[in-house]
C-alpha cells in the first residue's frame, strides 16, 4: 500500500443549513450528490414528509436527518478532494455510503473517474457528528 494523501473536514452544520435556506434544499442536494446518493435523499425526503404530520410538537426538527445526510457527504467529499490532489474529482464521481447494520458494512466511498488510469487504488473514510459539527477524514492509496 503506497499513501497518496490524507484528507480533513470539519463542517459547522449551522453554515450548511444556511446555504440550504438560499439555495434550496433539492437544488443543492442534485448539485452535490451522486446518482446513487440522490436516490438515497429522495428516499429520504419522502420519509420524512410522510411522518411530518405524525410528530408530536415537541419533536425535534424533522429536517435534522436530511441537513445531517447532506453535511456528512459534503464534509467526506471535501475531505476527499484534499486526499486526492492532485486528482480533482467532481461532487457527483464520490459517492459515500454510511454503515448499514442490517449487511454489517462499514462506511465507503467510491471515485467513479473518469479516466481509468487516475482511479486510486482504495479510499478510507470515517465521519462523525456531534450537535452542530460533522468530521470526515479519507486516506487515499495507490497501488
Amino acid at each position: 500500500m503506497s499513501v497518496h494523501g490524507i484528507g480533513i473536514d470539519i463542517l459547522h452544520v449551522p453554515r450548511l443549513a444556511t446555504l440550504i435556506k438560499r439555495r434550496g434544499l433539492s437544488k443543492l442536494a442534485s448539485r452535490i450528490l451522486s446518482p446513487i446518493e440522490l436516490d438515497a435523499f429522495h428516499s429520504l425526503t419522502s420519509r420524512r414528509s410522510e411522518n411530518k404530520k405524525a410528530l408530536p410538537a415537541n419533536e425535534r426538527d424533522p429536517m435534522e436527518p436530511v441537513v445531517r445526510f447532506l453535511g456528512v457527504r459534503w464534509a467526506v467529499k471535501e475531505a476527499a478532494y484534499k486526499a486526492l490532489y492532485p486528482l480533482r474529482p467532481t461532487w457527483k464521481e464520490l459517492t459515500y455510503t454510511s454503515f448499514d447494520t442490517k449487511n454489517g458494512l462499514k462506511p465507503a466511498l467510491v471515485y467513479t473517474s473518469p479516466s481509468p488510469d487516475a482511479t486510486p487504488g482504495r479510499l478510507h473514510v470515517s465521519a462523525s457528528h456531534d450537535g452542530e459539527y460533522i468530521v470526515a477524514s479519507v486516506l487515499a492509496e495507490f497501488g
